[in-house]
């Protein structure tokens, strides 16, 4: 069962919040992070992306980025733009985008809860991505992103967090630049904290949305405290990391659409009759063609948009990753007529986020790459099922947004 507990948050005072919330780490390079953060000494890209208070050429993954986090993040609070919360609490965090909304509530979760799966989990990670947060959590001795986990509906938990909130000032409410509301209310009643704790410990499994790499290194920071510290008995900060837990209805996959470089040798006409093999292709018409559905895709070649529709017999509807519509593309098209056998690293293909529309697709293609596939979203259903099956996600599934902002809870390992 799930441990979800209260903690006392590292946070700014409400007048600097919107000043502090900044995107996650790795959603800029170095380069875009020192542009946003102009004129806004308060941002906490300076203690997510430290370099940028760095002379120009310093290795992204040195001891001194790690020092200059520590020192911006201790700067904060000792500036007194940030505090922390003198008992422990739940946060509710709501973020609004085009009109839709997601609610999380903001806590602890258990570094054995990760390490016996139950919190659960759906992609691979890298070693040396986990390295560089595993530095930053280590010298922060804090966790200062939010890992976003998901759980299966809980009319409870819902309705704890729908009265708490329509019946409270929140603390933070403001807009970011890019238009997206972000909300939050402290949850400052221990009887109510004390009933969500005791609600989600009957909740058989959380699952990561986003975020692997954050948790992975968060549990490795954990672990190696224990190891420091061979007395433990648990309770101590470092047993947990920071997350925003969210009911799945609340959450939004968009789709995750991919751009090749070229035809692998082969005409237009001839990929075309390669691929009919697996695909039914129609014409689309000029205008860009949106999958409706699973197992449909769109193809921009040419110039010209068509439908592919995946033939009976290509995938087998029984193996939760193989009925992906990523796995169908990679398997029957990407791999064997376009030669792209390993996408992670292959040059040839690139991958553009849902956020940024289909337009962005026409643009790479009329710039630096030839064709161009629009893909139905992977659902929620899809990445749970997959988690509780003990199974990989092919890389590049999922695209969540809105992002949540780092900055707004910081929570401290000691």
């Amino acid at each position: 069962m799930a441990v979800f507990r209260p903690f006392r948050a590292v946070r700014p005072t409400p007048e600097y919040s919107s000043k502090v919330a900044a995107l996650p780490y790795d959603v800029m390079n170095s380069r875009e992070a020192a542009e946003m953060v102009k004129g806004n000494p308060f941002s906490f890209l300076h203690v997510d992306k430290a370099e940028i208070d760095l002379p120009e050429g310093t290795d992204l993954y040195s001891e001194q980025v790690y020092l200059k986090a520590r020192e911006n993040l201790d700067k904060l609070v000792s500036d007194g733009i940030c505090r922390q919360d003198e008992e422990e609490r739940f946060y509710i965090y709501r973020q609004i985008m085009n009109g839709r909304s997601q609610t999380g509530l903001v806590g602890c979760v258990s570094i054995d809860d990760y390490i016996n799966s139950i919190i659960k989990k759906h992609e691979l990670t890298r070693a040396d991505k986990e390295a560089d947060r595993i530095n930053h959590v280590d010298y922060c001795d804090a966790n200062t992103g939010p890992i976003f986990l998901t759980y299966r509906p809980q009319a409870e938990i819902s309705s704890i967090v729908s009265d708490w909130s329509s019946t409270h000032t929140p603390d933070y409410d403001f807009v970011t630049d890019d238009g997206i509301s972000n909300t939050v209310w402290v949850i400052n009643c221990s009887e109510t904290n004390k009933k969500i704790s005791a609600l989600f410990s009957s909740v058989d499994y959380l699952y990561i949305a986003d975020g692997h790499h954050r948790a992975a290194s968060a549990v490795k920071v954990g672990l190696k405290r224990r190891a420091q510290n061979p007395d433990y008995n648990g309770s101590e900060e470092f047993n947990y990391f920071l997350a925003v837990l969210f009911d799945c209805d609340e959450l939004e996959i968009m789709d995750y659409n991919r751009v090749i470089k070229d035809l692998n040798g082969y005409s237009e006409d001839e990929f075309i009759e390669k691929i009919s093999d697996k695909f039914t292709v129609e014409p689309a018409g000029n205008e860009a063609y949106k999958p409706e559905c699973a197992h449909t895709f769109g193809m921009l070649l040419g110039g010209k948009w068509y439908k592919l529709t995946a033939k009976e017999g290509t995938f087998n509807a029984a193996d939760p990753v193989e009925a992906l519509d990523v796995s169908i593309l990679q398997s029957n098209l990407i791999s064997p007529v376009l030669g792209i056998d390993d996408p992670r690293t292959d040059k040839r293909i690139d991958f553009v986020g849902g956020i940024r529309g289909l337009g962005e697709l026409e643009r790479r293609v009329n710039d630096d790459m030839c064709l161009a596939f629009s893909m139905y979203p992977t659902t929620l259903k899809e990445l749970m099922d997959i988690a509780d099956a003990g199974q990989i996600m092919p890389p590049k599934s999922t695209w969540f947004e809105p992002k949540l902002l780092s900055g707004l809870f910081i929570h401290k390992l000691k």
